[in-house]
């Protein structure tokens, strides 16, 4: 049966431990935005040995691109929803196990090499609903700061103070266990009993 969680980061191995697929999580602290540019803009800075933006040892990754506005000489987020995770498929392992980033959050999933590198380091994958990006922007307390704004508004790293930000569901979790996995093998096997019933 699953459990409803509150988790504030940075995330330690205990927090992640013992989630499994279908647990709700609700997260506070500090979340970073990353999707294609930034995830590849990392791996040059890592390759060239130069230092990154933020130390991301416990970090919350949200593969998303915000819209913002300044406001007061403040960045305010007035949407932010999930954008599609496969995409930073190749990425996963360098950041779990180089950068000690736990939790990945976004939508559609990722691949079987993600899977074994949240086995192998104690991570989990949430996620986001589709849909509800006015809604997440509610639980985004403050614009903490922001890097590679040249890279573009959406593919900057935004630095985000959320405070109860969910519900977020645990897709992929530190045992091996992918609900995407489990829907399309029940998936498969149902299509060949509707043929063996014919």
């Amino acid at each position: 049966m699953s459990k409803e969680v509150r988790l504030t980061t940075p995330l330690k191995k205990e927090d992640i431990a013992d989630l499994e697929v279908g647990d709700i999580v609700y997260l506070s602290g500090k979340v970073y935005t990353a999707r294609d540019m930034a995830h590849i803009r990392i791996m040059e800075h890592l390759k060239e040995g130069r230092q990154l933006v933020e130390d991301f040892e416990g970090a919350a990754i949200f593969h998303a691109g915000p819209v913002v506005r300044k406001k007061n000489g403040e960045w305010e987020i007035i949407v932010i929803g999930p954008t599609t995770s496969m995409r930073m498929e190749p990425f996963s392992e360098t950041l779990l196990g180089k950068l000690g980033v736990k939790a990945i959050i976004g939508k559609g999933g990722m691949g079987e090499e993600t899977l074994k590198a949240l086995k192998k380091y104690c991570g989990i994958y949430l996620l986001s609903p589709p849909g509800c990006a006015v809604i997440q922007a509610n639980s985004v307390q403050k614009v903490l700061n922001v890097h590679w704004l040249d890279l573009g508004v959406p593919e900057a790293i935004w630095v985000l103070e959320v405070k109860e930000w969910g519900p977020l569901i645990v897709a992929m979790d530190s045992h091996g266990n992918s609900i995407f996995k489990e829907v399309k093998e029940k998936a498969l096997d149902r299509i060949s009993e509707m043929f063996k019933e014919k």
